[in-house]
């Protein structure tokens, strides 16, 4: 539950590096899941239950709350397997779990374990909050809700006093930044039609996300579309209004993105974190919007919309199937050495170049992901050196930590590689 009196930035953890990166730039909470049975299954990057202990160890240390999500379909094959990982989890102290299937909210609530209800159940109106105000202290709105039917949801739990099972008014989530889906609240059946793979057993094909043409199997006349991709939407983005989401009472604000990189994880939890810091001392402006977008826009977005939340019609599709971020970042190397009486790292450069003013990725499951520019560069312990290559050894100073199972990657401009 929202402790500050401002809203809560929820950020995506996808492994790691991704979770450290998140606690590294101020979120407040991170979501995550755990191998199969969350809507990221098929992800590359999932924990595994064993993990669940050092997740909570970390962000127990910085006061940060940890969300498991388990919010899949759930089959009765399922059942022991999500009764032992919510027992795990409540054993390793976390926050809460983030369901929409009767049998996990049930046997969170048996356990004693805090729920959030997941945007799949589809709440649109302060009815259904009441309902599962009996099992959830935290509730995540449809993706489809105006800013205006939040805010007057949002003043009828305040008039009502719509309490939670831990005695306190329930809280209103929403989806902040990033991916949105063509379908409902993302509850999207393409997947399962075309590939017999369920997206809302977390393993999307993503068929959106490609190009098509419409033609009439009679005829064969082509319909002529403006975009291609005519159902990939473009990229959630709120920051520009995050005023009037903190006006409408929203208390929880969750940023898409356990698929996605920690540099990803890293810049969309920084903006949004100066953003709500900003709105909290009464300091958030246009200029400083320009600021953040042009910093959203360095790291992966398929472009950016308000979604639905400023009442606009449908309509904003990407321009391609990949990323529009203006940077980019390529491998370099992996971490050597790190002297730290100095602070001096140290790498061996594995793939193309590095010179003396490049900035820098270092990332790594405890390092997270930090961005730094390259100075008082050394190759092969000889200085005035400003450019190394393949299979030289390079250090340069740092003001972190560096470990050997981190790596290096140069940031350039996207139409540079």
């Amino acid at each position: 539950m929202t402790k500050t009196g401002r809203i809560e930035l929820m950020s995506p953890a996808g492994d790691f590096t991704s979770l450290q990166a998140a606690i590294d730039n101020g979120a407040d909470s991170v979501y995550f899941g755990v191998e199969q049975l969350n809507m990221r299954a098929r992800a590359s990057m999932n924990f595994t239950i064993d993990d669940l202990p050092e997740i909570s160890k970390r962000c127990s240390e910085k006061g940060v709350r940890t969300y498991l999500t388990l919010n899949t379909i759930i089959y009765d094959h399922d059942l022991s397997i999500i009764k032992t990982l919510l027992d795990k989890a409540k054993a390793a102290n976390l926050t809460a779990v983030i369901a929409m299937d009767q049998a996990v909210i049930a046997y969170a609530r048996q356990i004693g374990m805090e729920v959030h209800i997941s945007t799949q159940i589809n709440i649109t109106n302060i009815e259904t909050v009441k309902f599962y105000a009996l099992f959830a202290d935290t509730m995540v709105m449809s993706r489809e809700l105006s800013i205006s039917q939040i805010k007057k949801i949002c003043q009828q739990i305040e008039k009502e006093q719509v309490k939670g099972p831990s005695g306190n008014l329930v809280e209103i989530e929403i989806f902040g930044h990033g991916a949105l889906c063509m379908a409902v609240s993302g509850k999207c059946y393409l997947s399962l039609h075309s590939h017999n793979s369920s997206a809302n057993r977390g393993a999307c094909k993503q068929n959106c996300r490609k190009k098509y043409t419409v033609i009439d199997q009679e005829t064969g006349f082509e319909i002529e579309l403006d975009n291609e991709y005519m159902m990939s939407p473009k990229d959630l983005c709120t920051i520009g209004f995050l005023d009037q989401i903190d006006d409408a009472g929203v208390k929880v604000l969750k940023i898409e993105g356990r698929g996605r990189a920690p540099e990803y994880v890293a810049m969309v939890t920084k903006c949004y974190r100066e953003a709500i810091d900003s709105i909290a001392d009464g300091t958030f402006s246009e200029e400083k919007v320009k600021i953040w977008m042009n910093d959203l826009e360095k790291v992966y977005n398929r472009g950016f919309w308000d979604g639905y939340y400023l009442g606009q019609e449908l309509g904003e599709w990407s321009a391609n199937s990949g990323s529009s971020a203006t940077q980019k970042k390529i491998y370099i190397g992996k971490g050597k050495h790190f002297y730290p009486k100095s602070n001096i790292a140290e790498f061996l450069i594995e793939a193309y170049d590095l010179s003396e003013g490049d900035t820098v990725l270092i990332q790594g499951p405890t390092t997270g992901s930090q961005e730094m520019v390259v100075t008082n560069m050394m190759v092969d312990q000889k200085e005035n050196t400003s450019k190394g290559v393949k299979s030289d050894v390079v250090t340069f100073k740092t003001d972190f930590r560096v470990r050997p199972s981190d790596k290096l990657y140069k940031v350039v401009q996207s139409e540079t590689v």
